[in-house]
Parts: structure tokens; sequence; C-alpha cells
């Protein structure tokens, strides 16, 4: 296991990307941040617990009230996962797009 924490973005693990995507299990994980534990070269300490910036404002906005309340803010110390994915091949007839689309297993009854 790398040196790194898990990224504590709420919706990292949920994000369609295809660095997130682990195709044999067909599920989208959270990344791991983007700066070592013992790192000290990096600017902010931050870096250490988040893969982005969007992902670090998304925590910010979603946990800001317990920072102003002084309150414990949950820690992620697992890896997330999103299940029902799949990778598909488009052709373009001179260049192949690959997409990430999640599976709908619902049956509808008529």
């Amino acid at each position: 296991m790398p040196n790194k924490h898990f990224c504590q973005g709420p919706t990292c693990h949920e994000k369609p990307t295809t660095d997130r995507f682990l195709k044999s299990r067909g599920v989208i994980r959270g990344r791991y941040a983007y700066a070592k534990i013992d790192e000290t070269q990096y600017y902010c300490e931050s870096d250490k617990y988040f893969c982005s910036q969007a992902c670090k404002n998304e925590w910010l906005n979603k946990n800001m009230e317990c920072v102003r309340a002084r309150t414990v803010v949950p820690f992620i110390s697992h890896r997330r996962e999103s299940q029902g994915y799949h990778k598909v091949t488009e052709d373009s007839g001179y260049r192949k797009f690959n997409t990430i689309e999640r599976i709908d297993n619902r049956t509808e009854i008529d």
C-alpha cells in the first residue's frame, strides 16, 4: 500500500474517470491523495488529504459547519467504491474513444 491517505473528497469515488475505474470488478474507486504522508516539499498540507482542488472544495462545502462549530469531522480510512459501471469503446472510424457508463440493473414491469 502506498504511503498516502485516501482522498477525503465526499464524491471522489463517484466520478467516472478512467483512472478511477477498476475494470476487473466494474467499480469506480476513490483516488489516493496527491502527496505522500511524509512529504515536506509541498506548500499546502492539504495535498496529503485530497487528490484534487475539486475534491478539497467539495469537502469544505460539506463540512464547513463542523469546522465552524469545532466538532469532529469524519476521517476516511478506507477506499470507497461505487458499484455497477462498465467501460464502453466507441469507434468513430479513425479513432477509438473509451467512456465509462453506469449499468442499470433495474427491470421494469409493464
